[in-house]
């Protein structure tokens, strides 16, 4: 299996406009995050050598949240200034590397897919290395392809093209083997490809998808790494529903990682857990507990039912019951609420009883 660099494209072009919104859809916020986090998450696992992101409109927004929580990997970034198509937006990206490696990979991701997983990445690399292909695309087969581009095959059961959902005819409908949206390329390929792309009839935009044709037609070998994860999964985040939709499944992945370290949730699906939340051993949520931000639970702590408590301190062994916390910190073998409030810059000592309706205030 040959042994070639590699390094990671993320296509984070999109405006809020899908999501009704100013802020760019990249970093909307799931689970406490942006959502590109998660992307670059799974290819710093995958330990790729160098990582550009390519950002559109607001590029500015898109940089400094991302770098406000850095990834522990190198990131650069590049503004595509006109909206061409993620074709483009690759072309552009390229221009972000410091080094000229023709002869290794790059793996294109777009940032609107956070529940992608390392394990993926990985069966799309592997996949990649093995066959020595030009282009490996990630797919699967689905029983309901409504939706998604589509893989196109030819008499010799080879890759010849992907269909966007929107440019489908006829048989092609049926066909139910679909594209996922990730790619991984010679790197001396993207470049040239890219540039021979044609603007797509329904939108006017090059997209990525249209350079596995023009590598097909040039003779270049095309792989697919076929997985068996539910398409929703890696489906791209276009609105505040699918939105909803993927925070849904993270904080599903969040409390069962939590269960497995010994922490007793009375009702996971009533329990809501950032993934910047960290909490300590033998710790009981019970139903409606929210926990926030850059929250810290102590060992044996019992929160809930009914409470939020967002970016604080809790020490050991305390109990806190219907309580809204905010930015305070909250001493060892402590007991708040019922119906109780916590300011923003409240500390309550160790050993505090406050009893019901009770509002804790900065220097109080």
């Amino acid at each position: 299996m040959p042994k070639r660099t590699l390094s990671a494209l993320v296509i984070a072009t999109s405006s809020g406009a899908t999501m009704r919104s100013e802020r760019p859809k990249p970093i909307h916020l799931l689970c406490g995050r942006p959502m590109i986090s998660y992307v670059l998450d799974a290819l710093e696992s995958v330990e790729t050598d160098s990582t550009v992101v390519v950002t559109g409109l607001h590029g500015d927004w898109v940089s400094k949240r991302i770098l406000e929580d850095p990834p522990a990997h190198r990131l650069d970034f590049v503004e595509q200034r006109l909206n061409r198509g993620s074709a483009d937006a690759a072309l552009v990206g390229l221009t972000g590397f410091d080094d000229f490696d023709d002869e290794g990979d790059v793996i294109i991701v777009p940032a609107d897919l956070p529940l992608l997983e390392t394990d993926t990445l990985a069966t799309l690399l592997w996949e990649h290395r093995k066959s020595d292909a030009a282009c490996t695309v990630l797919t699967a087969k689905a029983e309901d392809p409504a939706g998604h581009d589509r893989v196109i095959r030819d008499g010799r059961d080879r890759i010849a093209s992907i269909i966007r959902h929107a440019d489908l005819v006829g048989d092609e409908h049926e066909t139910n083997e679909v594209s996922l949206g990730v790619f991984c390329i010679r790197r001396g390929l993207l470049a040239p490809a890219a540039r021979r792309t044609r603007p797509d009839i329904s939108d006017g935009l090059q997209h990525i998808a249209s350079i596995v044709e023009v590598l097909a037609q040039s003779g270049h070998p095309i792989a697919a790494a076929s997985i068996d994860t539910p398409i929703d999964h890696l489906r791209p985040v276009d609105n505040r529903r699918h939105l909803a939709e993927a925070e849904a499944e993270l904080r599903r992945r969040t409390n069962l990682r939590w269960l497995d370290r010994g922490v007793t949730m009375i009702d996971p699906e009533r329990t809501y857990i950032d993934v910047t939340v960290e909490l300590g051993t033998d710790v009981t949520l019970f139903p409606g507990t929210i926990l926030q931000g850059t929250t810290i639970i102590g060992d044996g702590c019992e929160i809930g039912p009914d409470s939020r408590i967002d970016r604080c301190q809790v020490g050991r062994n305390t109990v806190v019951e219907k309580t809204m916390a905010r930015l305070a910190e909250i001493g060892d073998h402590c007991r708040v609420g019922p119906f109780a409030v916590v300011e923003p810059g409240a500390e309550l000592a160790d050993g505090t009883v406050t009893g019901p309706f009770y509002a804790a205030r900065p220097g109080e």
